[in-house]
């Protein structure tokens, strides 16, 4: 069953539209991975799902409720989490502060998801009381990813989130977001092909369309575009 369905999205930020009747869809638990080539679309895509920009036609439902009209904030509390690819952290704010702030809507006792961040990115915990604008990249991508997980989410955007990252940061991040998208739905714009080909479904994006659906395997052979990307993915990764 769809959990969530973003379909026939239609929109962009104000002149032109960026998204052509594009829909991602995921179902509940599944691992959904948007690709494409630079400036598809992609992240726009996920910033529709979000309720970052307005769409003039289609719809965004989650578990069957219409949320098409709805404040990312409002997504939120229906159980959102977004983390984008940059401008994630309160750089004048320590970095425990900065994980408060993804359990502001929470009502129960957060200490126990916190333990469980911390044991995901021991260097959070050790520099908990710093200002998250005096840490390294690959740190501050560990404070938004913690963030969105001390949400408590059902649903998980992730827009790139490790794409800037020095090789070392990557893997440990990655570690991580292994163990985090297990038990989640998770929708995500990724890079890497280790994550791409495991995932549950794919959508490719060009030019503000979704061209191709499918699963890794399913792809190569019906997909030039796909197979294209996913040949730049493999060199990369073997470089």
């Amino acid at each position: 069953m769809t959990y969530l369905s973003a379909s026939n999205m239609t929109g962009g930020y104000g002149g032109a539209d960026i998204l052509h009747d594009c829909t991602i869809e995921a179902a509940e638990g599944e691992i959904a991975v948007i690709v494409g080539p630079n400036g598809a679309g992609k992240s726009t895509a996920m910033k529709a799902v979000f309720g970052m920009l307005d769409i003039h036609k289609g719809s965004v439902k989650l578990d069957g409720e219409d949320i098409t009209k709805l404040t990312p904030q409002a997504r939120v509390a229906k159980g959102m989490a977004f983390v984008p690819q940059t401008s994630n952290v309160f750089p004048s704010m320590s970095v425990e502060e900065n994980l408060e702030m993804g359990a502001f809507l929470r009502r129960d006792d957060i200490n126990v998801t916190m333990e469980q961040v911390y044991d995901l990115f021991p260097i959070l915990q050790e520099k908990r009381r710093q200002n998250a604008g005096e840490l390294s990249g690959g740190q501050r991508q560990r404070i938004a990813i913690a963030r969105a997980v001390l949400k408590n989410p059902e649903i998980l955007l992730l827009d790139e989130a490790t794409s800037a990252l020095d090789t070392e940061s990557e893997y440990y991040v990655q570690q991580a977001l292994s163990e985090i998208m297990h038990d989640r739905t998770t929708i995500i714009i990724a890079h890497r092909l280790s994550t791409i080909i495991n995932a549950d479904k794919i959508a490719v994006i060009d030019q503000g369309r979704v061209v191709a659906t499918g699963t890794h395997n399913e792809l190569l052979a019906t997909s030039a575009l796909y197979a294209r990307l996913a040949s730049l993915q493999f060199d990369q990764e073997s470089s």
